[in-house]
């Protein structure tokens, strides 16, 4: 019999990618989101607000999933860094990974990102591994480091309920907010306008959501516990991805840096060590940059 894993979030930025790569994987799948739920053969949906508690035990109580990846949180655009709704989502990831263990769930899988880690010495140009000190800045960092604190003290506690924390880095895909990155420049050039970006002197690591899904989707079916990153490990100014996506866009002389100011205190390098996911989690992206970004911009 497959076993059964549950996506929480699927109809989200991350989340939307992983219940058909799972499907795929054999696993019996199911998913939650709020709002419109997709709908898709062979896929179970469940309409619960994880918010309520009581929907949540009910949910896990009555499924009891093998695994579960929980991609849900608060991510509206400009305002998840500094939302309250990140302390709800702190209590409410808690409790449904305090039921999932209850229920006998073997494997959990959350979601961090790179705002846990220090950026202090963010001017280093080196790839930050799953070592470097965790500091975040901001509230939703703060939300999401304790909540990889309290996941892995459960672990602890139980032998049999094992934790992986997927820390992302820098995402580009569908269903992104216009107003990020990525998207602002390519329909800016879609439209004939004006592309206007900062000098985009930092250095990132981009990936696109679907490949970041398979990524999180071969960590969830492996045996590996603790952080891992999940980026592409290559670094790319912002500079050079603004003109690559003109370059894609075939319109590279509308492309304007240097236009909008720099980001205060903004770390100069921020780029993913990638051996746990590379090593032991056995993943290996044969999708290019370029691949990715012409995909994008051709949907």
């Amino acid at each position: 019999m497959a076993e059964r894993v549950l996506v929480t979030g699927a109809s989200g930025f991350i989340g939307q990618h992983m219940p058909a790569l799972l499907r795929a994987h054999g696993y019996e799948t199911h998913i939650t989101a709020r709002g419109t739920l997709p709908e898709t053969a062979g896929i179970t949906a469940h309409g619960v607000d994880l918010l309520r508690q009581d929907e949540a035990q009910r949910l896990i109580k009555d499924l009891r999933p093998a695994i579960i990846i929980h991609t849900a949180w608060y991510v509206a655009h400009g305002r998840f860094w500094t939302a309250p709704e990140n302390t709800d989502w702190l209590e409410a990831s808690t409790a449904l990974a305090a039921y999932a263990a209850e229920a006998g769930t073997r494997r959990f899988v959350g979601i961090g990102t790179c705002a846990e880690y220090a950026t202090e010495a963010g001017n280093d140009a080196f790839p930050w591994p799953e070592t470097r000190p965790i500091a975040p800045a901001t509230p939703y960092g703060e939300a999401k480091a304790a909540l990889a604190a309290r996941l892995a003290a459960m672990a602890e506690a139980r032998a049999r309920f094992g934790v992986a924390w997927a820390r992302l880095f820098h995402l580009f895909g569908p269903a992104e907010n216009p107003a990020r990155l990525v998207p602002s420049i390519m329909l800016a050039l879609r439209e004939g306008r004006e592309a206007q970006c900062s000098s985009g002197r930092a250095v990132r690591d981009f990936m696109s959501t679907q490949n970041a899904a398979a990524a999180i989707a071969a960590l969830a079916t492996s045996q590996v516990t603790g952080p891992v990153n999940i980026g592409s490990g290559a670094p790319i100014s912002i500079a050079a991805m603004a003109r690559l996506i003109a370059q894609i866009a075939g319109r590279p002389y509308l492309l304007r840096l240097g236009v909008l100011p720099d980001r205060p205190n903004e770390p100069a390098y921020m780029v993913a060590h990638t051996g746990r996911l590379r090593r032991e989690v056995d993943f290996n992206s044969s999708v290019s940059l370029v691949s990715a970004l012409s995909s994008y911009a051709n949907d």
